[in-house]
């Protein structure tokens, strides 16, 4: 079992960056990733690849990726403060099951229904959004977490594209 976590900073965010300059735009990716490596490996976890401006996670147990989620949150709305724009907007999608681990190009990555269900979920959320699964909300360390910062999640169904049956999405507000 493992915890995949996509995350992704919306176009419309960097098309506000790039009005002010290619160089801000990088700059702002490299501090993207900087912090979300960091708090992938203080959790635990592993960030399996990047695309773009997107990036995988995997970590051990739901409640590691929970709480990477969170510190991920909190870190872009900081570093957006820091430099005074809104341009770091992430959308988090957390999901827990079973996944089929391959190596390929000599890094280790991940394939299968889990893996699908989580990018499907993150595409649902909204910027600076974390949207979870039942599995994820029920696991008794990941909803202490959630508990102890005060926050409840706001739940409904959704059907997913590829996946046969309803999933329950949990909007952690």
């Amino acid at each position: 079992m493992t915890a995949s976590m996509p995350t992704h900073v919306p176009a419309r965010a960097f098309r506000l960056a790039r009005l002010r300059s290619n160089a801000l735009v990088g700059k702002v990716v490299c501090a993207h990733f900087h912090v979300l490596n960091d708090i992938v490996a203080a959790q635990s976890g592993a960030v399996v690849k990047t695309i773009g401006d997107a990036a995988m996670a995997t970590f051990p147990t739901p409640d590691r990726a929970i709480a990477a989620a969170l510190e991920m949150r909190d870190a872009m709305q900081e570093l957006n403060e820091r430099h005074g724009t809104e341009d770091l907007l992430l959308k988090i999608g957390v999901h827990e099951g079973p996944c089929i681990a391959v190596m390929l190009n000599e890094r280790q990555d991940y394939f299968g229904q889990t893996v699908n269900i989580a990018s499907r979920v993150q595409h649902l959320a909204e910027s600076q959004e974390i949207l979870t699964t039942t599995p994820v909300v029920e696991n008794a360390l990941a909803s202490s977490i959630l508990e102890a910062r005060g926050l409840k999640s706001m739940s409904h169904s959704s059907r997913l594209r590829g996946i046969a049956n309803e999933i329950g999405i949990y909007a952690l507000r």
